[in-house]
């Protein structure tokens, strides 16, 4: 019986009672079939290691609880970071989908604000032109070309402390007969 219980792990003893009777009946058929004497059954009832023994086997019981109890807990911490991993993943991608959509929805408005300037310029140019058709139209582009010049000039002094300024600045009739005569020369170019 010592031989066959040796031949076993230790936290397998109790759990293979079968198998341990018929190999201790196999191992007494062996060994007393010279005699002619033949063993029909072995039953193990109860088993009494040394306490040395058992407390060894209590310690592998132990040990193993504590392994399968460390094995659950690191894999828990794993697929905890798993998820928490593929959350911050995915928040990004929503993230980065969002700034994209938000540029290009203010691409989309920019652009058309553009187009609608566009559109605004070219009818009041439309309008102006057939404003310049009319009989005294040439005089009021005139009048609007030098009102311009000379409200120009009263705000360069505003903007920079540097301002150049014609010789002839102290009479604005110079200043509107100018703007006229640039206004007749680009009238004459057409």
């Amino acid at each position: 019986m010592r031989s066959e219980v040796g031949k076993i792990n230790l936290d397998t003893v109790f759990k293979e009672r079968e198998q341990l009777n018929e190999n201790i009946v196999y191992a007494i058929n062996k060994a007393s079939a010279p005699w002619g004497i033949q063993c029909m059954r072995y039953e193990i009832r109860d088993m009494h290691m040394p306490s040395k023994i058992q407390e060894a086997m209590q310690m592998q019981v132990e040990a193993e609880r504590k392994k399968r109890a460390a094995i659950l807990e690191s894999e828990g911490i794993r697929e905890a970071a798993i998820n928490r991993a593929e959350g911050e993943k995915k928040s990004a991608i929503l993230a980065s989908e969002a700034i994209q959509a938000e540029r290009v929805n203010v691409a989309k408005g920019e652009a058309e604000a553009v187009l609608l300037k566009a559109e605004s310029r070219a009818k009041a140019i439309e309008r102006i032109a057939t404003a310049l058709e009319r009989d005294g139209g040439s005089g009021a582009a005139g009048l609007t070309v030098a009102e311009q010049y000379v409200q120009a000039f009263g705000n360069l002094a505003k903007e920079s402390n540097t301002v150049v300024l014609p010789a002839n600045l102290s009479d604005p009739g110079s200043m509107v007969s100018q703007a006229l005569a640039v206004y007749d020369s680009l009238n004459k170019r057409k």
